[in-house]
């Protein structure tokens, strides 16, 4: 995914000089391409998450589009009260970018695993958070806010995520993508753990169910409207991210079941549960040790579905 953002960066950069690039001190080997194609368009603000987030609200105050990039929690729980006060509450054309999220960097300890960003960032008024799921939707969500005049927040993975579209057309900040169609049961997926979606899903199929799969590139604004249409539609539910349940995309979609007058599903919300990563490990590693492997998603919709 950080390829694709780069690489579609640098085209928007292109086109429009007042897209800025604004780095931790990381990235290099990926950014370089960037900063080689505009140069006058990238600012290294070094170890400074705080400096280079207040930095990035001065900058789109001044009329620029400013990207901000660094991994894990760096760019977002460590500058927390800079994107409330600078971006979120002046709305600033400000776009906070995490390569990492969830278990990308779990072999460097609890540090550096973005586990509760989503819904902290969530809970900030005035600010759009996304999380792609493939390329194709990471691209679309890179052009997506690049367009939106506000403060936005874009989790990607880091590479080599299993392509989800051949294309996508219509796409839109706030709306779900339905993936397969189903009965009984469908799938809410966001964030690169769609791979391990897909796999529960040709578990389930060969089980004898027929599940529905959704994927929410954007988890703020959440489609409501597609939530309430499953909840009426399906017996189950069930929400998969690679984060902690509490607060997070499955808190997103309880809270809308939650105000329907009428609904017919059960919610499964599948993640952390209200925990912190205390294993050292790959990614695939750490899924299977904390219930988000394609065989533990499969297992708890079925022992769910199943009653």
């Amino acid at each position: 995914m950080r390829d694709t953002f780069v690489k579609t960066l640098i085209e928007l950069a292109k086109e429009n000089r007042n897209i800025e690039l604004v780095t931790g001190d990381l990235g290099f080997g990926v950014l370089k391409p960037y900063w080689e194609s505009c140069p006058d368009q990238f600012t290294n603000a070094g170890i400074a998450e705080q400096n280079m987030t207040t930095v990035a609200a001065g900058m789109a105050l001044e009329g620029k589009v400013v990207f901000t990039y660094s991994i894990g929690n760096f760019p977002t729980l460590r500058c927390l009260e800079q994107i409330r006060n600078d971006c979120a509450y002046h709305e600033a054309n400000v776009k906070i970018v995490c390569v990492g999220g969830g278990f990308v960097y779990g072999s460097l300890g609890m540090s550096h695993q973005a586990t509760e960003d989503l819904a902290i960032m969530r809970a900030l008024p005035n600010v759009v958070v996304m999380a792609p799921g493939d390329l194709v939707e990471a691209e679309a969500a890179t052009k997506a806010i690049a367009a939106y005049p506000g403060t936005c927040y874009l989790r990607l993975g880091r590479g080599g995520e299993k392509r989800i579209h051949d294309h996508l057309e219509n796409f839109r900040i706030g709306k779900a993508i339905p993936v397969k169609g189903g009965e009984r049961i469908a799938i809410f997926s966001t964030g690169a753990i769609f791979e391990e979606v897909e796999s529960a899903y040709n578990i389930l199929t060969e089980q004898g169910h027929h599940p529905a799969v959704y994927t929410f590139p954007t988890v703020k604004p959440i489609d409501a409207d597609t939530i309430r249409h499953c909840a009426k539609e399906f017996n189950l539910i069930a929400t998969c991210e690679e984060h902690n349940i509490v607060g997070g995309f499955g808190s997103a979609v309880a809270e809308v079941m939650a105000e329907m007058q009428s609904k017919r599903a059960f919610l499964l919300r599948i993640g952390m549960n209200d925990q912190y990563g205390t294993i050292v490990g790959n990614q695939k590693y750490l899924r299977e040790q904390y219930g988000m492997s394609a065989e533990q998603i499969a297992e708890q919709i079925a022992r769910k579905i199943n009653g």
